[in-house]
């Protein structure tokens, strides 16, 4: 990778990641925001609309801010709805703990943009002593499916170390 073109490329990838951190508040204000912040970002604006034992159905209408260059439904922010969506699941069939994820496997099959209503449906699908499994889909009104998500997150109790 010597030649003058990999090292384009190599700087291409800098450039990216530093322009686009560049392009954010000053790290001083973005340190000084308090804990939480990041959910609430991006979960502002959810309505619940079902809550039955195993089932959570929300809605959702995609702000602006949630969106990436391309002007639709950031990828990043959908991972997020389907942790946050998929953590809140999992206190219907009785977890007792928000617990940690474990795994995500996202399918990305359509775009949604700013201001379009979508559903956020969330399932259990085992709900264990220790590890707990759920399908999270964001659809649009339509019925046509713009994520499908596997969820799975360990549910035991928290270490006191």
């Amino acid at each position: 990778m010597a030649s003058a073109s990999a090292a384009a490329a190599l700087e291409k990838a800098r450039q990216l990641l530093e322009e686009a951190a560049a392009e954010s508040l000053p790290t001083e204000q973005v340190d000084a925001l308090p804990s939480g912040f990041y959910d609430a970002f991006v979960l502002c604006g959810i309505r619940v609309h079902a809550v039955e034992p195993g089932r959570l159905l929300c809605h959702f209408t995609v702000p602006a801010r949630l969106l990436n260059s391309g002007n639709f439904l950031h990828g990043g922010a959908t991972a997020s709805l389907v942790d946050l969506v998929g953590t809140a699941v999992f206190y219907t069939a009785g977890a007792q703990t928000r617990g940690s994820p474990l795994e995500m496997n996202i399918s990305y099959l359509d775009a949604a943009f700013s201001d379009e209503e979508i559903d956020i449906e969330a399932k259990v699908l085992r709900a264990g002593k220790a590890v707990g499994v759920a399908t999270v889909e964001l659809k649009k009104k339509s019925g046509k499916i713009i994520a499908q998500a596997r969820y799975s997150k360990y549910l035991g109790a928290s270490s006191k170390l």
